[in-house]
């Protein structure tokens, strides 16, 4: 198990040459992607500027956790901010990380003048769903999740 001293992780703002190791740290997640593949997702989602994509990073330059915050403009609800994605290297699960990566981008969203936070946790993530009640967040709703393939046009 490593151990973290105070101080020894900074939290910065993702970069295109981070691709290959966001695409090591989602595939331990269970989503499994080329760093070719991250490299462009990650290409297109900086270039938006309703989101980001934060590091925490160790002194010897090793990223151990990604979060990808998104700020949603709905008809039904104030905007706000969702995270839709928050990976910690299994090694430096515990430790803090995800917490840190998660009240940055809460700091984030302040600064935009967002006032609420969203997360969906799936419901076989059982050791997430504390995690995030820890940090005050609670249940809203329970959902069943679709998704439809579209073929490709001509």
């Amino acid at each position: 198990m490593s151990h973290i001293r105070d101080g020894a992780v900074t939290v910065r703002t993702a970069s295109l040459e981070d691709a290959p190791r966001l695409a090591e740290l989602s595939a331990a997640l269970g989503y499994p992607v080329s760093a070719g593949v991250m490299a462009k997702r990650l290409e297109a989602v900086l270039a938006r500027s309703s989101g980001v994509v934060l590091l925490a990073e160790l002194a010897t330059g090793l990223v151990i956790g990604w979060i990808h915050g998104l700020e949603q403009e709905l008809l039904e609800s104030d905007r706000r901010c969702e995270i839709v994605g928050l990976v910690v290297d299994a090694e430096y699960r515990g430790k803090g990380i995800g917490r840190r990566l998660v009240l940055e981008t809460e700091e984030w969203a302040r600064a935009r003048g967002l006032g609420q936070m969203a997360v969906r946790s799936n419901v076989v993530r059982l050791e997430s769903h504390p995690f995030y009640e820890r940090l005050g967040y609670r249940r809203v709703k329970t959902q069943h999740a679709y998704r439809k393939a579209l073929p490709a046009t001509a």
